[in-house]
């Protein structure tokens, strides 16, 4: 009886503490999503994170290369000749031409910013690497070379907590709620037990990422990527966009899908580091056949066009000593190893004498600082220490370029153009940024950059409200 009174007055009051709705709801629990939430805490803001899926971190987890910026004290202390304008020149280029240049100015200019806050939250971002389409090492990373996503959610997560910012997973969102005016009203919320309510607020925020996990959804925009395998999360399925567009929520870009190169069979991401510290692609042959720091789109399509229409990134034990993410495809079984080269070659089941000349003519190419094959820029190792390791790779759906169309403000547009009143997104479930194709390192510049816009933009809304 007791224990039923005490459930009693704890539901009332837990209905009383949001009879009026937090200040603001944030949808989804990935970067984005919780960039946002921890702006909104530091500006006064009580908030409310809802996220679907049983865990937080969303593909932001998965990330492994880095967080692109330029003109950070890192770059400087490194001499790094890196400019705002040749970050965005590098993206424009990367994307095809097709970024919206008010939103990648956005980014470029404000990534530094971005870097500076995580540091600021306690991350570990001391290193620097080059990633594929950029002139410039501008991938910054935890001193040890290990990925990316886990230590940015480490910190966001870490931050939130201690604002005692309420997190709710296994808590979907089916519907956004407005008001006659066509403002934003709230949400109605379905739990894992099929149970739903309704949160009341004047501020949404919707940082649920993409669709690569939504073959539905995928092959409608591109038919030709029909069965292909995916490196995101399972729930990577684009209910932010689909939620807004019922609202009247315009899209951008919806056809602009990105394949990674290096994929395992299994849908692991190989990061795109590994070929930025130094590894090399070769085909079934034992053969190079591209400069390995193109863009993915570019990657992608040269391994296509190899027997079998795989790969193999190669690197040795100098290489793998730099990045400490190259011991975790080894601890899930995704690499083969041999003491030579030939070693190397048989276990990969490729000729052994191509492989020994491929690699004997890539050592000569990095003693005399030019790749006679490809024109990679730079070619950081020899590649001759042994032992030599190997993980076989195909091009995987990766990253969604198209979502909702929002502004400076990371304010949803609609239809007509025009701002949804009390609705904001971020990360990749918006479109515009990356154009026609995402440069490596460019997602986690994305997702903080404008989850802290939407946070800032959701405040100045409410302000306005009073």
């Amino acid at each position: 009886m007791k224990k039923t009174v005490l459930a009693a007055v704890l539901s009332t009051a837990f209905a009383a503490a949001y009879a009026a709705g937090p200040d603001a709801v944030v949808i989804g629990a990935g970067g984005a999503g919780l960039s946002a939430a921890v702006t909104l805490s530091d500006l006064g803001r009580s908030v409310v994170v809802l996220e679907k899926m049983p865990m937080i971190g969303g593909n932001t987890v998965r990330a492994e290369g880095g967080i692109n910026a330029a003109e950070t004290p890192l770059q400087k202390k490194l001499g790094i000749p890196d400019t705002i304008d040749q970050f965005y020149k590098d993206t424009m280029k990367g994307g095809h031409n097709l970024n919206d240049p008010v939103l990648l100015r956005t980014m470029t200019t404000h990534a530094k910013d971005s870097v500076a806050w995580l540091e600021s939250l306690g991350a570990d971002l001391g290193a620097v690497g080059r990633s594929g389409g950029a002139k410039y090492p501008r991938a910054h990373r935890p001193t040890d070379g290990s990925a990316i996503g886990p230590e940015v959610i480490r910190v966001l997560y870490k931050a939130a907590k201690d604002r005692k910012i309420e997190m709710r997973t296994q808590n979907r969102v089916v519907e956004l709620l407005t008001d006659k005016s066509g403002a934003v009203a709230g949400v109605k919320v379905s739990t894992k037990d099929g149970k739903t309510y309704t949160i009341d607020t004047k501020a949404v925020v919707i940082a649920t990422g993409g669709f690569g996990a939504n073959q539905d959804l995928l092959v409608k925009y591109q038919p030709k990527l029909k069965g292909y395998a995916t490196t995101n999360h399972p729930g990577a399925t684009g209910d932010g966009i689909l939620l807004a567009e019922k609202i009247g929520a315009a899209t951008v870009d919806m056809k602009q899908i990105q394949a990674h190169p290096t994929a395992a069979p299994n849908g692991t991401l190989i990061s795109e580091s590994v070929r930025g510290d130094g590894a090399i692609l070769v085909n079934a042959d034992g053969k190079r056949f591209t400069n390995e720091l193109l863009t993915r789109d570019a990657v992608s399509a040269k391994e296509l066009e190899q027997p079998g229409k795989f790969a193999w990134v190669v690197w040795d034990d100098a290489t793998r000593q730099t990045a400490k993410l190259m011991d975790s495809y080894k601890k899930l079984g995704l690499t083969v190893e041999g003491n030579t080269v030939a070693d190397l070659a048989r276990a990969m089941n490729v000729p052994a004498a191509n492989l020994e000349a491929t690699m004997a003519q890539y050592a000569k190419d990095q003693v005399a600082g030019k790749d006679s094959q490809f024109g990679r820029p730079e070619l950081l190792q020899p590649l001759t220490k042994a032992p030599f390791f190997a993980v076989k790779v195909q091009p995987a759906v990766h990253h969604t370029m198209g979502g909702l169309k929002i502004d400076t403000k990371a304010e949803v547009l609609n239809t007509e153009g025009k701002a949804i009143p009390g609705l904001f997104a971020a990360g990749e479930v918006t479109g515009g940024v990356h154009g026609g194709n995402r440069l490596g390192g460019n997602a986690q510049a994305d997702i903080v950059t404008f989850g802290r816009i939407a946070g800032q933009s959701a405040d100045a809304w409410l302000k306005s409200l009073k």
